[in-house]
């Protein structure tokens, strides 16, 4: 149910609250937060002092945004004519300081970010952005335009993404990457220019992957990264030769539906 706006702005004088906003119960908005019209936001939410929520922004359940974050804004596309989008923010996720999570285009009309994220300070999420759940975006990532981000990524501090990558599960990249390329699912990547740096064990094995299913993955990569073929040859090795899983299919699947092309192997000089 949503609490009567009456309510809410008499214990919180200074809150700029729309009066066609939904707000469920529960929801804290402090002093100097501002939330326009065409907002909807779930119980037990916390709106802190100076954010702003803009029209067409939708907040899940017990989400926490922090001062200065500006949810809703216009997208920065040059082919943005002012058509309806919408930001979708999924429930239990946290944005914190000074974040920017534009609306959508009419390329997929609307921005997306799931349940159970963290979003760190001066992140930027950029118009049409799919980022899953269980992502952590460290300080400063820069998502630009379209850009997927799939389940429990994480995403190093002032990094900075190309529009249209796609970014797979459970990949762990390094702070101050500039990514230009798809990196593929259960892989850590570094340097410059963003390479393979091997599997993400430790990430996969905190979160109940065998030892079993983490060494088929690394099977995988090692056909990819080290056997010295092409993406084409190393996937029909890979279907031929590798007992089917649900891991292999994701890996084999992103690969085939790459747009930009993945990431490289690391070669030292």
């Amino acid at each position: 149910m949503y609490q009567h706006l009456i309510y809410l702005r008499m214990n919180q004088p200074l809150a700029n609250i729309h009066p066609e906003a939904k707000i469920g119960e529960g929801v804290i908005i402090e002093p100097f937060a501002t939330v326009s019209r065409d907002v909807i936001i779930g119980d037990g939410s916390y709106i802190g002092p100076t954010a702003v929520i803009l029209p067409g922004s939708r907040i899940g359940k017990n989400c926490r945004i922090s001062s200065g974050a500006v949810i809703g804004g216009e997208p920065q596309d040059l082919k943005f004519k002012g058509e309806y989008s919408t930001v979708e923010i999924g429930d239990n996720t946290t944005i914190r300081e000074c974040v920017t999570v534009n609306r959508g285009t009419s390329a997929k009309g609307k921005t997306v970010i799931g349940s159970n994220c963290l979003i760190m300070a001066y992140v930027h999420v950029a118009h049409d952005c799919v980022v899953g759940n269980s992502v952590i975006l460290v300080n400063s990532v820069a998502l630009a335009g379209e850009v997927v981000v799939d389940d429990f990524a994480i995403i190093g501090g002032h990094t900075g993404i190309h529009q249209f990558c796609h970014i797979g599960k459970h990949v762990m990249l390094s702070g101050g990457s500039l990514v230009r390329k798809d990196v593929p699912p259960y892989i850590k990547a570094g340097r410059e220019p963003l390479s393979y740096a091997g599997v993400n064990s430790i990430g996969l094995r905190r979160r109940g992957f065998s030892n079993e299913v983490i060494c088929q993955i690394q099977d995988i990569y090692r056909i990819i990264y080290q056997k010295g073929y092409n993406n084409t040859q190393a996937l029909e090795v890979i279907e031929a030769e590798l007992q089917a899983s649900r891991e292999r299919d994701e890996i084999l699947l992103f690969l085939k539906d790459s747009k930009r092309g993945i990431i490289k192997g690391y070669f030292p000089d």
